[in-house]
């Protein structure tokens, strides 16, 4: 194979120059000019999907300023349409940018970074409007000069696009393609820092922006708009005039952004890996938009890069890298919505029904439960359980073991941090004293207030009763080697020179609690752990923990 996989470029032409590999998604283009009569299309998807490369390449197929016929010579695109091609490419004046940067802990840090990334705009097409100035109206060319100097100021910064449009098109006679990218960033990091004020800046600047450009515009040929959500038509795309949306529940151009199975499966025979599509699924896919399963196209790409550099290497999480999950970890930690019971049937591989709300605003996510379940759905937490037309209420469930550590890093999180000190402080106290009704019952009370995953596994044990010493100071040696095999738990109490030694089980009944304390406390024996004494410590006691559901029971060798 003579491609190569590559990560973190989007840029297309330089993907495609560098000879990687690209799952073509070039039949977009037709489909979005030939299928639809749309002024505006707004393409929302979760990040990693894909939009901005897709944006890159929607540049080099129709701006004027560039002959891209070797581009997409192989493209699909080029060998479905010539007709289409010969029309449509490199035609029109295009004019690209990202919003994806445009954020500050103020609302004038974040107008300067607008005005940078609005410079960084003029500059690329600097050369065309110079040599075209004699035709260009002198006004706009004061405006356009203060634009690239970075130093217009807010109401021209509205008018922004729309004068370098009007430019253009006299520049080429002309209407334009305008590409705007993420232009919702500005707005989700303007809502983080909390400030009110600084939300309704950004609002009104981005909404006069969109605005302004794209209402009753002579000069616009149609526009592309990407980002994670819609916000709601009378908060930024008033007066928008032949305006659609795409969503991750929209059936139209469903399988454009993500990787499809086939995809993917051709991606693996390109690259000798076809046994590694059932781990990839496992980790990467699972996600529903409209009536097409796609996996993340990021993840799989990355998963691929490592393992052509070292074929033993194992799926980890991508996602985790790239953002702060901040949305999720609202969510989970709430303080007025407590949807603890569907969080543990989401991680137990279930699915819930919730109604979804296609139309947010960064804002108001917070101030309901249908909003903070349509966030999730939005930016890719959750999925659709099926492919039935969305609208309304949705069965939603985790799409993969990605997303799934994400749940559950957050969860266990919250409870280390919600933990009854009441409850913690009486458990460990009854442990050291061999008190084991009283142990037995405050481990219950304890994990009755906690979210299960795993089916409640024995490793969700484990890393309760991990966290709950932790939480305490103590330092846990977990799955530690002893004896014959790994002890679940020691735990020392260095100033008494005391340990506790606990082994666990999971009963499959109720009733099977007391038996199954008896084999864990068996176990300790038969494989010498209790042999195994840490250096300088006296005493030692050993416990048998057996769990049912959100049941515990305690027993220790008297």
């Amino acid at each position: 194979m003579n491609k190569k996989i590559v990560v973190g470029t989007d840029n297309f032409e330089k993907f495609i120059r560098n000879n990687g590999y690209y799952v073509d998604k070039t039949e977009l283009l037709y489909d979005l000019v030939a299928g639809t009569g749309n002024e505006v299309t707004l393409f929302t998807r979760p990040r990693r999907f894909g939009k901005t490369l897709t944006m890159s390449m929607m540049e080099s197929f129709f701006d004027i300023s560039r002959d891209s016929s070797d581009l997409f010579a192989d493209c699909n695109i080029s060998k479905n349409h010539p007709d289409f091609c010969k029309e449509w490419m490199n035609q029109y004046p295009v004019l690209s940018l990202t919003l994806k940067d445009v954020e500050g802990l103020t609302f004038e840090s974040a107008f300067k970074m607008m005005k940078a990334v609005l410079g960084g705009l003029c500059k690329r097409v600097n050369s065309v409007i110079q040599d075209h100035a004699g035709i260009i109206d002198p006004d706009d060319m004061k405006k356009f000069g203060r634009l690239k100097s970075e130093t217009a100021e807010l109401e021209e910064v509205k008018d922004s696009l729309n004068t370098l449009m009007r430019m253009l098109n006299t520049v080429y006679g002309r209407p334009v393609i305008l590409l705007i990218d993420e232009y919702d960033v500005p707005l989700a990091k303007a809502e983080e820092t909390k400030n009110q004020e600084f939300y309704r800046q950004m609002l009104d600047l981005i909404r006069g922006i969109l605005s302004i450009s794209m209402k009753t515009n002579d000069y616009l040929k149609f526009a592309v708009v990407t980002g994670c959500l819609r916000i709601s038509k009378e908060s930024i795309f008033t007066g928008v005039n032949n305006f659609a949306c795409y969503s991750v529940t929209s059936r139209k151009f469903s399988q454009y952004f993500g990787f499809t199975q086939e995809e993917v499966s051709e991606m693996l025979d390109a690259f000798g890996m076809a046994d590694k599509l059932d781990l990839i699924r496992q980790w990467y896919d699972g996600y529903i938009f409209g009536n097409t399963e796609v996996f993340c196209p990021w993840d799989v790409a990355s998963y691929l890069s490592a393992v052509v550099d070292d074929e033993g290497e194992e799926p980890r999480n991508y996602w985790a890298d790239t953002s702060s999950n901040a949305i999720l970890n609202d969510f989970v930690n709430h303080r007025k919505i407590d949807a603890s019971e569907k969080f543990e049937v989401l991680l137990n591989g279930g699915t819930i029904t919730e109604d979804i709300s296609e139309e947010l605003t960064y804002d108001h996510i917070a101030d309901s439960e249908k909003n903070l379940w349509s966030v999730l759905l939005m930016t890719g937490y959750v999925s659709k359980a099926d492919k039935a037309a969305g609208s309304g209420k949705m069965k939603l469930r985790i799409p993969n073991a990605e997303i799934a550590a994400l749940f559950r890093d957050a969860v266990v999180a919250r409870f280390k941090r919600t933990l009854d000190a009441s409850n913690v402080d009486a458990f460990i106290t009854a442990m050291w004293n061999k008190d084991e009704q009283t142990a037995s019952d405050m481990l219950t009370k304890i994990l009755w207030n906690s979210i299960s995953y795993f089916d409640y596994g024995e490793e969700y044990y484990h890393g309760m009763l991990n966290g709950i010493f932790t939480s305490r100071g103590y330092a846990p040696d977990s799955n530690d080697e002893a004896g014959l095999g790994r002890l679940d738990l020691r735990v020392r109490d260095r100033a008494n020179r005391t340990f506790l030694l606990l082994e666990f089980k999971r009963s499959d009944r109720k009733e099977d609690l007391d038996s199954d304390c008896d084999q864990a406390i068996a176990q300790i024996f038969e494989k010498g752990y209790d042999k195994v004494v840490p250096e300088g410590y006296e005493r030692q006691l050993i416990y048998g923990v057996a769990f049912y559901a959100k049941m515990a029971k305690v027993k220790v060798v008297k």
